[in-house]
């Protein structure tokens, strides 16, 4: 049996623009963080040559080609692997729908155990490669690239996409205790609802794939990122909270549905209460929202935000590792 565990992500500043529709022209760069939230991926011998899924469903089918679930038939596909296996899956956070990743967390997490059980070690950029080949090519899914190698090297990391389809991960080394401080002004609220990301990201996508108010914005939020970046190296967090309340203005222009009334007011009270700035985590129209405030102010977000439920998340520093072996 392996098992292995696999962090959810929060996106700062740069989503969008690790689109290949946007990348492949411009390049693109995001900031991002693991959270000490995470999806568990199980895998183990069958006793027969059959295969097993087990996720929100069970499926038990004879061979690999004839899994429904896109994702893990083609992470067996892309292994060689057939049969005689059985997999399971839980996380921390609802699975789907929430903003953190989970998705590719998944996938990165099940191509870790596969590998795992085939004998071998995957390194962070193999595993975050070949989640991208499932999920965007194989797959067809209209995403991104940030979320599989946020998942796969873990920690808080700029990224930059290539035109050349390479891919450019970049450890932040800050001073200590800046994280800390960091996390000590962050809040996240669930915003109760779940949406399925592909239908927005699709628009993104064709939003993205020729010149206009689209690409403009993904071009300033991926200056954004790197503008965040060096503010964190130099050990300075002021400028974060400013920086955050622009991008959340220009990410509403990559595609029409990101934000909803009641994410806007929500948004609005946040700020009347002490919030300098924040973001809708994920694609939008759903999923967790993020605050950056000082802490005197936090007590007062939370009675502006009383119908929303906050959940309290923490940096991580570690991706994707075999948690389990026997």
């Amino acid at each position: 049996m392996i098992i292995s565990r696999t962090p959810l992500r929060v996106s700062l500043f740069g989503g969008g623009s690790d689109m290949p529709a946007y990348y492949r022209r411009h390049g693109g760069t995001v900031l991002s963080t693991t959270i000490d939230k995470s999806v568990y991926v199980t895998v183990s011998r069958k006793f027969d040559d059959a295969v097993r899924v087990s996720y929100s469903r069970t499926e038990e089918v004879d061979r690999a080609s004839e899994v429904e679930h896109p994702l893990v038939r083609e992470a067996l596909g892309l292994l060689g692997i057939e049969g005689g296996i059985e997999i399971t899956s839980v996380a921390d956070i609802p699975a789907r729908g929430t903003g953190l990743g989970s998705s590719s967390a998944f996938t990165v997490g099940l191509l870790n155990a596969l590998h795992a059980f085939q004998g071998r070690h995957a390194s962070a950029a193999r595993l975050a490669e070949e989640a991208c080949e499932i999920e965007i090519e194989r797959c067809g899914e209209p995403i991104g690239k940030q979320d599989q190698y946020a998942a796969a090297f873990g920690g808080f990391n700029l990224i930059r996409f290539h035109p050349d389809d390479t891919v450019e991960v970049t450890k932040l080394i800050c001073p200590p205790g800046l994280l800390a401080e960091l996390q000590s002004r962050l809040l996240f609220f669930y915003t109760g609802v779940t949406r399925s990301a592909s239908g927005l990201l699709g628009a993104q996508s064709a939003n993205l794939a020729g010149p206009g108010s689209a690409s403009d914005a993904a071009g300033e939020l991926s200056c954004l990122a790197g503008s965040a970046f060096d503010s964190l190296r130099a050990g300075d967090l002021e400028p974060l909270g400013a920086m955050l309340d622009k991008a959340w203005r220009l990410k509403r222009r990559l595609a029409a549905g990101v934000s909803t009334p009641r994410i806007d007011e929500a948004y609005a009270a946040a700020r009347a209460a002490g919030a300098e700035g924040g973001k809708l985590l994920g694609a939008g129209a759903g999923g967790f929202l993020m605050f950056l405030a000082p802490p005197d102010r936090h007590d007062a977000i939370r009675r502006a935000l009383g119908a929303l439920r906050e959940t309290p998340f923490a940096l991580a520093s570690q991706g994707s590792g075999i948690i389990f072996v026997h």
